[in-house]
């Protein structure tokens, strides 16, 4: 992967694979915070959120995440569809991150940050973050622990 980036360790890492200048840390990173999120408000509003947020055309037109969107959507294991749910808003909020370099993230991979950037502007319907603004700046959940737990790993 590029940057110095590494896939997660489990076995449904094709997302983050397939997007391979996605950095490990950040992608940790950022389903952490996802997480956290769901675990207060609940997982039934995430597919909510996706969509509300106008990003069903991006999903469908990445192959991994359109294959994820499938398996959530025709899976009967509320497990199984909330784990893909988690898996695309990661990957999406992943890359809004590092093309927004919030936090410094694409200082640390610039060539990742490009990356995003150039992914996000070719497939983008508005130049809005949708997934930042619902969970970074939200109003009723911005807080020190969004910025702590996306804060980029000391350099070496």
């Amino acid at each position: 992967m590029g940057d110095g980036a590494k896939p997660p360790n489990d076995n449904l890492s094709k997302v983050v694979e397939d997007l391979g200048f996605l950095p490990h840390d950040l992608w940790r990173q950022c389903r952490r915070l996802i997480e956290s999120y769901h675990a207060v408000n609940g997982y039934f509003c995430l597919p909510d959120m996706l969509w509300r947020s106008q990003l069903g055309p991006f999903i469908e037109r990445q192959e991994q995440l359109a294959r994820l969107l499938k398996r959530a959507s025709t899976t009967r294991s509320a497990k199984i569809a909330n784990e893909s749910f988690v898996r695309i808003a990661t990957t999406i909020l992943s890359l809004e991150i590092l093309a927004s370099s919030f936090a410094g993230w694409s200082a640390i991979y610039p060539k990742a940050g490009e990356d995003a950037r150039a992914l996000l502007t070719r497939n983008a319907l508005s130049p809005k973050m949708p997934l930042m603004e619902l969970y970074v700046y939200a109003p009723r959940y911005i807080s020190s622990t969004a910025i702590v737990t996306l804060t980029p790993p000391p350099t070496s």
